[in-house]
């Protein structure tokens, strides 16, 4: 027990029994208040300069309980000058440290949180996210806190734990699908594979804009305009083709054919300038793209090539891919240059000779 300096055992008067535990209390209050004050003109202000979050969350998350601290020191001090009665004592030696704990506890969890918070700012696609993403990290950090503090005070939290294990796990098992769609949420905004606003599609045939990845459905806009609701968990599953990674920029191929009659270094020339001529002219195609073509099939009716061209992003091949087939239209007509029809030769052979 801590004494006073040159006081003896039970030779404190009533008076002096009230007075020091109160002035202990009153100091480390007051020693408190003032750490607090000065972490706010000082530590605080020079935190929020920095560019760093870190050190901003947890300074906001240490504030609050600063003077709960300073004053569960007090009535420490107070409760060993005071020299109380040993029942007395055993209830502050349980009280106190399990204040203190709760109390970090919640700094813990508010720092948790904040980081959580900072990543979603940074990150739009995990906002969906966010909220449920806190709670269940806040629920989980007061569970394992609370389970530190029944033990430090001498609680068996063994049955605790096996009850919260078999509810837990009936709760799981009630919930397997709905987990799985939160859990598989959870990976594609951390993994990223799909953002919002990114041209996707699935092996299923699904395709679109994506608009929105919630905590147990991801949202798809198609062309036509209308809404697709994807679970994750299927989602997670598929095979995806993102037109958006690792950039919108894309190449539009263009099949086309010319007759066996013709000169192919001419129509090749003649393809490359009206690609080029659309490159530069056609709103959503890469202007300082070079086209090109290469020659791939000797077909039933006709020699095949591929027209490269390249458009800013998904959606801008249809229009180039449009003015590309009118203005090669026109001009393979002014060169007379034959599109084939398809055809097939047939030999008859005269069995009367």
């Amino acid at each position: 027990m801590f004494q006073l300096p040159g006081v003896l055992p039970g030779s404190l008067q009533p008076f002096e029994r009230l007075l020091w535990p109160s002035l202990a209390i009153v100091l480390f209050l007051l020693g408190g208040l003032v750490t607090r004050r000065v972490l706010d003109r000082t530590v605080v202000r020079w935190a929020a300069q920095s560019r760093f979050k870190f050190d901003d969350i947890i300074l906001q998350a240490v504030r609050g309980p600063l003077v709960l601290w300073f004053l569960l020191g007090g009535i420490f001090m107070a409760q060993e000058v005071a020299g109380l009665d040993p029942g007395i004592s055993r209830v502050f030696g349980i009280l106190i440290p399990v204040l203190l704990s709760l109390s970090v506890v919640a700094v813990a969890a508010k720092i948790a949180t904040g980081l959580v918070q900072t990543y979603g700012d940074r990150s739009p696609a995990f906002r969906p996210l966010q909220s449920i993403s806190q709670r269940i990290l806040k629920m989980l950090i007061w569970f394992v806190g609370l389970m530190f503090v029944l033990n430090a005070g001498g609680v068996s939290i063994t049955p605790l734990l096996a009850s919260f294990g078999i509810a837990g796990l009936a709760v799981a098992l009630a919930l397997q699908e709905t987990l799985g769609n939160f859990f598989s949420g959870f990976w594609i905004t951390a993994e990223r594979p799909i953002r919002i606003g990114d041209y996707i599609k699935l092996d299923s045939g699904v395709e679109g804009y994506v608009t929105d990845i919630g905590w147990r459905t991801t949202r798809i806009r198609s062309l036509p305009n209308n809404l697709i609701i994807v679970p994750n968990s299927k989602l997670a599953q598929s095979i995806i083709t993102n037109y958006h990674l690792p950039e919108p920029e894309m190449a539009a191929l263009v099949q086309v054919s010319v007759a066996y009659s013709t000169d192919l270094a001419r129509a090749e020339q003649v393809v490359v300038e009206v690609a080029r001529e659309v490159q530069k002219q056609v709103q959503g195609a890469v202007p300082t793209h070079e086209p090109f073509i290469r020659y791939h099939t000797l077909g039933d009716s006709g020699i095949g090539f591929s027209v490269i061209l390249r458009v800013q992003q998904f959606v801008d091949q249809y229009l180039v891919t449009h003015e590309f087939i009118k203005r090669l239209h026109a001009r393979f007509a002014r060169e007379s240059i034959e599109i084939p029809f398809p055809q097939r030769v047939v030999h008859l052979r005269d069995k009367s000779a």
